[in-house]
């Protein structure tokens, strides 16, 4: 039984082989392997950076209510406010912006617990050159000073007694975030200042 059931096997492989031969022509060479194609991912979203920005209008465009809460860890009152300078030729400044974060209710720009500061310049040197000037201007009243990272640039903190900045250039534009009347401790001032800088200098994706 067995040998009868391998004759008729090979007897059914050789018609199915044969009916192949009638059909076409042999077919000489096997087609080349499919090689897969590996392309790089087109949903990777851009690591947003600090780049020498045109001057927002909208503080939203700066740091926006969000961010600025979760960074500071606490919700900020009232809306910010924009103030939009004017241009100073004299000191080679072509355009500035100040926003105010956590102004109470009936409360005034005074009153601001965060201020962050966007300006433009005529070039790179003029604005590291009033970085500087705001630098000495700080240490002379007796203020302390120390360089710090912001993002992938350099910055500097200045701590004077009531009031706290870390100031920067990038290219022809300046930045400044004040903490105003010590309201972010003295202990985080490093963990929270260097990033609202960061993202005030880093445009929307």
């Amino acid at each position: 039984m067995r040998g009868n059931k391998f004759f008729v096997a090979l007897g059914a492989v050789a018609l199915a082989v044969c009916a192949a031969c009638s059909g076409s022509a042999p077919q000489t060479q096997a087609p080349p392997p499919q090689i897969p194609k590996i392309t790089p991912p087109t949903t990777a979203s851009r690591v947003p950076a600090m780049v020498d920005r045109a001057l927002p209008d909208d503080c939203e465009l700066v740091v926006p209510v969000d961010m600025m809460n979760a960074t500071l860890g606490q919700e900020l009152p009232g809306e910010p406010r924009i103030i939009i300078g004017i241009k100073e030729p004299g000191i080679g400044r072509t355009g500035k912006i100040d926003c105010y974060y956590g102004i109470p209710e009936k409360k005034n720009l005074p009153d601001a617990k965060i201020v962050i500061g966007l300006s433009t310049y005529t070039d790179d040197l003029t604005a590291r050159t009033r970085v500087t000037e705001s630098v000495e201007a700080e240490r002379q009243e007796g203020a302390k000073i120390t360089e710090v990272d912001v993002g992938k640039q350099k910055g500097t903190l200045i701590e004077g007694k009531e009031e706290q900045l870390l100031v920067g250039s990038l290219g022809k534009s300046t930045f400044v975030v004040r903490n105003r009347h010590n309201f972010i401790p003295k202990e985080k001032l490093m963990a929270i200042l260097p990033v609202l800088a960061q993202q005030s200098m880093t445009p929307p994706v």
